[in-house]
């Protein structure tokens, strides 16, 4: 299932960015607007909706019903939404609202130019996070990891395939219509095995008797507002450094991103082309070229493979293992503060910067020069916070493990010293157990005396009346 979902996944958020970046009219000037007034809003209810559907509906019942949307969507948007594009999408009204409000404002008039490709994109975004629950994730994290890097080389593989169909097309032929129906259809099938798998598993799987079960209890985790968060994080340097990292990387990844998928564009501007290179860029291949504008491309693309790399391999673990030193009551809340806080707070921030930098500018071209001195000032507080953490860190580590020696020592005593009391107690009781046995021993030697000697007196009787 996972696999599968991963696959789904890659592939349409690899078309999710060929759609809007390449589409007439439109840019990667449109990402940042997208993510903040179209994305995040729709992410939220979506969220609230499922909320309400988890209180009614039963756990199977609940995955169906989010499912199936999905894949109707999709399906839908390949064979009826996007051919009938020039339809349903009003370019006579955006063009006019573009003359009006000038070429700064082609971000947000694209979103309205292309709504259904926008409605594509977010879409695409809320496949991967609402499809597994956290504690499988958990559960299961090696075995995912293992199926998302493979997952990635053979949909990766794949995208490169379809995105290379025009080549055989003849002339006249929307050869990215044929690229985006066959994707398409790949992602329903794929959906519908997801479908069957789940059935599978609940019909036969989680209802054998003959498996061992197991008890999940919730732990109670607080539920921390946006102001308590903030109060949390200003009153703890240690959490406020690590809320640093968070916020940067979601800032750094989000600026460069953008600015490199504008200069993506440039180099490839047919959706097919845009897509053949999304899928190298999926399984991490590529390839030098000799322009400047190529060369550029394709180190933005080395940067961001490996960005990516050690944010999962480096990142992450280490962003973990930070919260290791801390008490539970810090742990637990410091994790919350960071999920309410920060975590937006990186996704949007970078989008926010950069809108104000294309509206200021207008274009994100005009604006690089200015975004790569924002971005300068955000890595320098980047490592600024990595070396304080790092000696609060070391120091709280420390301390841990002198408590955890102290402890381990404790435990060994007393262990010695029970072993000692228990061989006292067991040397007492031998001492009077012997002592017991003895005393009955004298005790009964004169009774066996007694008892000798009637019966000697007895056997003497009877000889004496015979005589």
């Amino acid at each position: 299932m996972f696999f599968c979902i991963l696959f789904n996944y890659t592939i349409l958020r690899d078309t999710k960015d060929v759609l809007v970046v390449t589409a007439k009219g439109s840019s990667a000037e449109i990402i940042p607007f997208l993510k903040t007034w179209v994305n995040l809003p729709m992410a939220i209810g979506f969220m609230l909706l499922y909320t309400k559907l988890s209180n009614v509906l039963s756990k199977e019942a609940l995955f169906y019903t989010v499912i199936f949307p999905f894949i109707a969507f999709f399906g839908a948007f390949a064979f009826v939404l996007y051919p009938l594009r020039d339809v349903i999408h009003p370019t006579a009204l955006a063009d006019r609202l573009l003359a009006k409000l000038g070429p700064s404002f082609l971000g947000p008039v694209a979103i309205l130019r292309i709504w259904s490709f926008c409605l594509f994109y977010v879409m695409a975004e809320l496949w991967g996070s609402v499809i597994t629950t956290v504690e499988e994730a958990k559960e299961f994290y090696p075995l995912f990891g293992l199926g998302a890097n493979v997952a990635l080389i053979f949909s990766g593989r794949t995208v490169k395939y379809f995105s290379n169909l025009r080549k055989n097309l003849g002339p006249g032929v929307d050869g990215w219509e044929i690229s985006l129906k066959g994707m398409m259809s790949i992602v329903v099938l794929l959906g519908l095995v997801i479908s069957a798998i789940y059935w599978g598993v609940n019909k036969f799987v989680l209802n054998d008797p003959s498996l061992p079960r197991t008890v999940r209890r919730k732990k109670d985790k607080p539920k921390l507002g946006m102001g308590e968060s903030l109060k949390f994080l200003i009153s703890s340097r240690y959490v406020r450094d690590l809320a640093t990292l968070v916020v940067a990387y979601g800032i750094s990844i989000n600026l460069v991103e953008v600015t490199w998928k504008s200069k993506l564009k440039a180099q490839f501007p047919s959706p097919n082309e845009y897509s053949s290179f999304m899928g190298d860029f999926s399984t991490a291949t590529a390839k030098f070229g000799m322009t400047p504008l190529l060369a550029a491309v394709y180190v933005g693309a080395m940067q961001n493979i490996f960005s990516k790399s050690a944010k999962y391999s480096l990142f992450d673990p280490c962003k973990e293992m930070a919260y290791i030193p801390l008490d539970e009551d810090m742990k637990v809340k410091g994790k919350a503060a960071i999920d309410v806080v920060c975590n937006p707070l990186g996704k949007s921030g970078g989008a926010l910067i950069q809108q104000f930098m294309i509206l200021t500018f207008g274009s994100l071209a005009n604006s690089t020069p200015y975004l790569g001195g924002i971005l300068l000032v955000i890595v320098l507080s980047w490592l600024s916070a990595a070396r304080s953490l790092d000696k609060q860190f070391s120091s709280l580590a420390k301390q841990e493990l002198k408590k955890e020696r102290m402890l381990k020592e404790k435990v060994e005593n007393a262990v010695l010293g029970a072993k000692e009391e228990l061989k006292k107690k067991e040397n007492g009781s031998l001492h009077e157990s012997l002592a017991i046995s003895e005393n009955l021993s004298n005790g009964l030697l004169p009774a066996k005396q007694e008892l000798a000697d009637e019966s000697e007196n007895s056997s003497e009787t009877p000889s004496r009346k015979a005589k």
